[in-house]
C-alpha cells in the first residue's frame, strides 16, 4: 500500500530593482510597450492574473476565479513587493491575502517565503553582504506579511555552505534547490550515495548538517517536470500539467512529495494564460483522492526529513557551470550568439569600487555609529519607512552619544545610502543576459554611479575616472558603445542628477501649475515665494524654493526665475539663495522688464543675475518633460486636427465618388480621412459611461467605406477602459437598471469587436458582482428580473458563467 502523497508547486516571482537611483522611481521603458515599464508589463500578464486566475467551463466561459498564490508556495522578491505596494496596491493586497488564506489551508503554514534582498548571488557575495541580504530580506518580509518566513529563496538558487550557514543562523528552516545541486545523500543509518547528475530523488525532504552544528532542510525539486513547465509547453493544457505531476508518484510506502520550482513569470508572462493552466491543475489535484496539496512548511511539520544531503558547492539552477554566469564568459546565454567577455571585467570593476569604499565607510561611520555594520543591517527599517521618525529611530538605536546635529544626521544617512547602492549594484540580473547595454546591466551601473556620487560628497574623493577605466576592459557586442565605459558614458551618465537639477525641475514646473507641485519622485519642495505674471503668450515666474531629498535628507535653498515665451521656448536661472536683498533686487529687475514687455531685457537679466547658471525644458525629468510638452502641444495639435477634419468633410463626398469609379483618392485626402475617422472613433470610444454606440457604428461604416485601416491596439485599449469604467459603475450602483443595460449593450459590442482586449478585469468584476447579487435578485421575482436579465446578457457577451451558489 502506498504512503501519503503530496504535491507542491513553487513560483519564484521576481523583478530586479528598476528605480532610477536618483529619483527612486521607475522611468518609462520603451521596450515594455504598451506598458509603462517591465514591472507593469509583467504585472498585467502574470502577477495580477495569478491573483484572479480564471477557470473555464467546457464552453469556454468563466466558471470560477481563484487566487493561485493561496494554493502554491511562492516568493515575491522584496524589490518587486516594494513596487507593487505603491504602483499596484490591489495586486499587492491579493498577495498578502493569499498568504493569510494559505495559513488556514496548510495547517498554519503560510505559503509565502522570503528571499535574499536584492537577488545577489550569495556564493559570490562578501561575508558581510551575505548577512545583510538575509537580514534585509527577513525584515522586509516581516513588515509585509506580519510573520517570519519559514523558508528563504536564494537568488538563482545559487548556494554554498557559507550561505546555508547564514540562513540557518537566522532561523530559516528550509530552502529550495535544483536536483543537480545535490552531491550525495544517505538514508537513516545508511551509507552516502553519490547523486551528481540529477540522480537525487526529489520526492522527499533532506537535512543538511552544517559545520557549525546547525542544520537546514533542503527540497530538491523535480527537474524534468519543472523543465517541461518552463520550456516544453506543458502549460498548454492544465489537465495534462496535473497528470504529469500526479504521474510522478511511485508505489512506495513512505510519504512522497512531488514538487517543482520555476520562475513565477512562467505562469502568464513567459507562457500566455499559464496562470489559467496552473489554476486548472491545482483544482484537478485537489479533486484527486489520496493526494493533498501542501506547502513546504506543512510538509516539514507532517514529515520531517530523515534522509541527509550534501550540496554541490557553488552551484545554481540557471548555470551549468556553477555560478560562472555571474563572473565569466562561461557559455551560458540567451542564444543571441554574442560573447559575454564583459562579465568578468564588470564584476572586477564593482569589486574594486566596493573595496575602495568599504574602509572609508567603516572609518567614517565609526565616528557616528556604534557599530557601522549593525547599523547597515538595521537600515532596512529606514528603506521601508522614509520618514523623519524612521531615521530618528535608527539613529536613536545606533548613533554614538551626542549625534543630534542635522548635518551629522544627513551624513550618517548618506553613508548608509552609499552602502545600499553598493549592494544593489550586485543584483544578479546585471550579468544574466548577453549584452551589457541591456536594461539590467545599465541598472547595476547606475547603482555604482550613485555610490560614487555619494562617496564624492562624503569623502571628497572622485572614483569615477578609475572606475570607468576598469569598465573599458569590459567589451560590448555593440560597436556603437565599444565597451562598458561607452555604455556608462551614453546611458548612465546622462541619468545622473544633483539637488540643483531637482530645484530647476521644480522651478520649471511652477510656471505651468496653478498650484506648484511640492513632491516629485524622491524629493520635496517648499515654495517659499512664488510670483507668476503673464503678458500675452509669455509668462514669468520668480521665487525662492527649498528642496530636500526624502532619501538622503540633503537640502538646498535657491532663488530662481523662469521665462516662458510659448511652445518650447523657455529659459530659467537658478542659484543658491544668499541674501534677501539680492533676491528682491533680482525679482524687481525681472518684473520691471517683463511689465514693459521687454523680453530681450528679461533674458539679459536672467543671465546677469544667475551668473550663466541657466536651464531649459531639457532640465525637466523625462516623464514630466513629456507631460509638459504634451500640454504645450495640445493647442497646436487641436488646431491641426480641426484643419484635417475640415479637409475630410470637404473631400469625403469626392472620395466616395472616386471609389465608385475604382479611382484612387489623392494621398492627402486619404491622410485626412484616416486621421479624422481614427481620432473621432477614439474620442467616442474613450467616453466611458458616455460612450455612444450609434455614433461608433456610423464611424466604423465611414472607415469601411473609405478603406481606412484602424489601429486595433489603441482602439481596443480605449474600448476596454470604457468597459472597465461601466463595469465599475455597475458594481458601485448594483440597483441601477440603466447602468446594467448600458453594460449589456457595451459588452455585446465588445464581443463582436475585432480589436485586441484582455478582458480579465471586467470579467472578474462581473463574476464577483453576480455572485454577490444574483441570490437577492432571484428572491425579488419580477422586480429583480430586469436587472438579472441585463447582467446575464452582459455575462453571455463577456463569457462569464453565473457563479455556482
Amino acid at each position: 500500500m502506498s504512503g501519503p502523497r503530496y504535491v507542491c508547486v513553487h513560483g519564484h516571482f521576481y523583478q530586479p530593482p528598476r528605480e532610477n537611483p536618483w529619483l527612486e522611481a521607475v522611468e518609462r521603458q520603451d521596450s515594455a510597450w504598451p506598458a509603462h515599464d517591465w514591472n507593469e508589463r509583467v504585472t498585467d500578464e502574470c502577477y495580477g492574473p495569478n491573483a484572479t486566475a480564471r477557470i473555464l467551463d467546457r464552453e469556454g466561459r468563466i466558471d470560477d476565479i481563484t487566487n493561485n498564490y493561496a494554493r502554491i508556495s511562492f516568493n515575491l522578491g522584496p524589490t518587486l513587493l516594494s513596487w507593487l505596494e505603491e504602483a499596484q496596491p490591489r495586486v499587492y493586497a491579493a498577495v498578502l491575502d493569499a498568504d493569510r488564506e494559505s495559513r488556514e489551508r496548510f495547517g498554519g503554514h503560510g505559503s509565502a517565503i522570503g528571499q535574499v534582498y536584492n537577488h545577489m548571488i550569495m556564493p559570490l557575495a562578501s561575508p558581510r553582504d551575505r548577512v545583510t541580504q538575509v537580514r534585509w530580506g527577513l525584515r522586509d518580509f516581516e513588515r509585509r506579511f506580519g510573520r517570519r518566513p519559514e523558508g528563504m529563496w536564494l537568488a538563482e538558487t545559487a548556494v554554498d555552505t557559507a550561505s546555508l550557514e547564514v540562513l540557518a543562523e537566522h532561523g530559516i528552516a528550509y530552502t529550495i534547490l535544483a536536483p543537480h545541486q545535490c552531491a550525495r545523500v544517505r538514508a537513516p543509518n545508511g551509507a552516502w550515495v553519490d547523486t551528481r547528475g540529477q540522480r537525487v530523488d526529489p520526492r522527499r525532504p533532506y537535512l543538511a548538517r552544517l559545520p557549525s552544528g546547525r542544520s537546514i532542510a533542503l527540497f530538491f525539486y523535480d527537474g524534468p517536470i519543472a523543465r517541461a513547465v518552463a520550456f516544453e509547453r506543458l502549460l498548454d493544457d492544465g489537465h495534462r500539467f496535473a497528470e504529469r505531476l500526479l504521474g510522478a508518484f511511485d508505489g512506495r510506502a513512505e510519504p512522497q512529495l512531488v514538487h517543482i520550482a520555476t520562475d513565477g513569470e512562467t505562469y502568464g508572462h513567459h507562457h500566455a494564460y499559464g496562470e489559467m493552466a496552473l489554476a486548472v491543475a491545482l483544482a484537478r489535484i485537489e479533486e484527486t483522492p489520496g493526494v493533498q496539496l501542501v506547502n513546504y512548511g506543512q510538509m516539514l511539520e507532517l514529515h520531517p526529513p530523515t534522509w541527509e544531503a550534501v550540496i554541490a558547492e557553488d552551484t545554481s539552477w540557471s548555470c551549468m557551470h556553477g555560478v560562472e554566469r555571474w563572473r565569466s564568459d562561461c557559455g551560458c546565454n540567451s542564444g543571441t550568439g554574442w560573447h559575454q567577455k564583459w562579465r568578468a571585467p564588470l564584476r572586477a570593476a564593482l569589486d574594486w569600487l566596493a573595496a575602495e569604499l568599504e574602509p572609508r565607510y567603516e572609518r567614517e561611520a565609526g565616528r557616528m555609529l556604534a557599530d557601522p555594520w549593525a547599523a547597515r543591517d538595521a537600515y532596512i527599517d529606514v528603506v521601508l519607512d522614509r520618514s523623519a521618525a524612521g531615521v530618528q529611530a535608527l539613529l536613536g538605536d545606533h548613533a554614538v552619544a551626542g549625534l543630534d546635529d542635522d548635518g551629522w544626521r544627513r551624513r550618517a544617512v548618506a553613508l548608509l545610502e552609499m552602502q545600499r547602492h553598493l549592494m544593489l549594484m550586485y543584483t544578479s540580473c546585471g550579468w544574466f543576459f548577453d549584452e551589457p547595454s541591456g536594461l539590467e546591466t545599465i541598472q547595476v551601473l547606475r547603482y555604482a554611479a550613485r555610490a560614487i556620487q555619494l562617496a564624492y560628497g562624503l569623502f571628497g574623493v572622485d572614483l569615477e575616472a578609475q572606475f570607468r577605466q576598469r569598465l573599458a576592459e569590459a567589451p560590448s557586442n555593440r560597436p556603437e558603445y565599444k565597451d562598458a565605459n561607452g555604455i556608462y558614458r551614453e546611458l548612465v551618465r546622462p541619468s545622473q542628477i544633483d539637488l540643483e537639477h531637482v530645484a530647476a525641475h521644480f522651478a520649471i514646473a511652477s510656471i505651468f501649475d496653478d498650484v506648484p507641485s511640492r513632491t516629485v519622485r524622491g524629493f520635496d519642495a517648499d515654495m517659499v515665494e512664488h510670483d507668476l505674471v503673464l503678458t500675452g503668450s509669455s509668462r514669468l515666474a520668480t521665487g525662492r524654493l527649498r528642496v530636500q531629498s526624502r532619501v538622503t535628507l540633503e537640502a538646498g535653498d535657491y532663488s530662481f526665475a523662469v521665462l516662458h515665451l510659448g511652445d518650447h521656448n523657455l529659459i530659467g536661472g537658478l542659484k543658491d539663495f544668499d541674501h534677501p536683498a539680492t533676491h528682491v533686487g533680482m525679482h524687481g529687475a525681472l518684473r520691471h522688464a517683463f511689465d514693459r514687455a521687454d523680453i530681450t531685457e528679461v533674458v539679459r537679466q536672467i543671465h546677469r543675475h544667475f551668473d550663466g547658471r541657466t536651464f531649459s525644458l531639457r532640465s525637466l525629468f523625462p516623464e514630466d518633460r513629456a507631460a509638459v510638452l504634451e500640454r504645450l502641444l495640445e493647442e497646436r495639435t487641436r488646431s491641426v486636427e480641426q484643419t484635417l477634419e475640415q479637409v475630410y468633410e470637404q473631400t469625403a463626398p469626392l472620395m466616395r465618388f472616386l471609389q465608385s469609379l475604382d479611382q484612387t483618392a489623392p494621398d492627402v485626402f486619404r491622410v485626412a480621412a484616416e486621421y479624422t475617422v481614427q481620432i473621432r472613433l477614439h474620442r467616442v470610444i474613450s467616453a466611458g459611461l458616455g460612450i455612444d454606440l450609434a455614433v461608433v457604428s456610423r464611424l466604423l461604416e465611414d472607415a469601411v467605406e473609405a478603406q481606412i485601416v484602424l489601429d486595433p491596439i489603441a482602439l481596443g485599449r480605449a474600448l476596454l477602459a470604457s468597459l472597465n469604467a461601466i463595469t465599475q459603475a455597475v458594481v458601485e450602483e448594483p440597483e441601477s437598471l440603466p447602468l446594467a443595460q448600458k453594460l449589456a449593450e457595451v459588452a455585446a459590442f465588445v464581443a463582436s469587436s475585432p480589436w485586441k482586449m484582455e478582458l480579465a478585469e471586467p470579467q472578474e468584476a462581473l463574476w464577483r458582482h453576480m455572485r454577490a447579487h444574483l441570490p437577492a435578485w432571484r428572491l425579488r421575482g419580477e422586480d429583480g428580473e430586469a436587472l438579472r436579465a441585463a447582467i446575464a446578457s452582459a455575462a453571455v457577451s463577456l463569457r462569464v458563467h453565473p457563479p455556482r451558489l
